[in-house]
């Protein structure tokens, strides 16, 4: 359906809003958005913020709009597509639509029921997004995708019955100009939550611009496996002493504080150190300490040996995989 936002009273409509472990042993299985930037955008006086807060010249509107009540009709709001997930060093994991913007919740609406609350000159700065041809990529919970029916009668995706807005500012993916603005508009989760690094699951999925689909830890921080290691018919790790100090063990998760990841063989095993290590379909995996923040993708390929992990555990960009 083709979308314009125009002013209109608001009518919302609610919206809807893992899997089996087996032991290690058994068959084998295999699975973009930028770096973010500018993080807590600067609130202009009015709840909606203002594109061009930080500046003197012109009036505004307080919306975000030119200073003018009168402007021309806005262009038809871009397709959602196939939303994603972009890991930001200060937000964790952020939701992002098929062109990686982020997608940003506001407080003045309600998810239960689902109910927009952003209209007329809010609309302009903060376009709501579509639901016509949303999908759901790897770490989103298609379940907790939705939709509300605005009162010009389009749809506008929600997200664990929250609805979705980009923000004007952003211009580039994973911008996320629009987190804090009136302290009242957020980045959302991949569930629906505001994104923050206290809520990212033990184990997560995010999309990295290079790699593409990639598992990392609750800290945002990348994922690998060692491929001297073995999974079957048990789970052994050949990284020991000072191999564990450059690629630290992950620790144990349990399977309901994943998100995207294949739970077919997702458990920890006992290292021969007697230390308990966290596994992808019964492969171990690891940090790395030369990854310094969330995103990074520093031990890609070191040695030919170690490889960023995919949802379902092959090592992402390894020869022969």
């Amino acid at each position: 359906m083709k979308t314009s936002w125009r002013t209109a009273s608001l009518v919302a409509t609610a919206a809807s809003v893992l899997a089996l472990t087996t032991a290690c042993g058994q068959d084998n299985a295999t699975a973009p958005a930028s770096a973010a930037q500018n993080v807590g955008a600067t609130a202009a006086a009015g709840d909606y913020g203002n594109p061009g807060a930080g500046t003197t010249t012109g009036a505004g509107n307080g919306y975000g709009a030119d200073g003018s009540k009168t402007s021309a009709s806005p262009a038809p709001a871009a397709p959602a597509g196939k939303l994603t997930v972009a890991a930001n060093p200060d937000l964790g994991n952020v939701l992002t639509d098929g062109s990686g913007l982020t997608l940003y919740r506001f407080d003045k609406d309600t998810a239960n029921p689902p109910k927009s609350n952003c209209d007329g000159d809010c609309a302009t700065t903060w376009p709501p997004v579509p639901a016509d041809d949303a999908t759901a990529g790897a770490g989103i919970d298609k379940a907790l995708l939705g939709e509300v029916t605005r009162a010009d009668g389009t749809k506008q995706l929600t997200i664990g019955g929250w609805p979705a807005y980009r923000y004007a500012k952003d211009v580039n993916a994973g911008d996320v100009n629009g987190q804090g603005v009136g302290g009242k508009w957020f980045a959302l989760a991949p569930n629906g939550k505001k994104a923050t690094l206290s809520d990212l699951p033990g184990l997560s999925v995010r999309k990295d611009p290079k790699l593409g689909d990639i598992v990392v830890d609750k800290k945002g921080m990348t994922v690998y496996r060692f491929m001297k290691d073995q999974a079957w018919p048990k789970s052994v790790s050949n990284c020991t002493g000072a191999c564990l100090e450059k690629w630290p063990a992950v620790g144990p998760v349990k399977a309901d504080d994943t998100e995207g990841v294949k739970k077919k063989g997702l458990m920890p095993f006992t290292r021969p150190d007697g230390v308990k290590q966290m596994t992808v379909n019964c492969w171990p995996i690891y940090t790395f300490s030369g990854d310094k923040a969330p995103g990074d993708t520093n031990g890609q390929g070191v040695g030919g040996t170690w490889y960023a992990v995919s949802p379902d555990g092959k090592p992402v960009g390894a020869p022969g995989e």
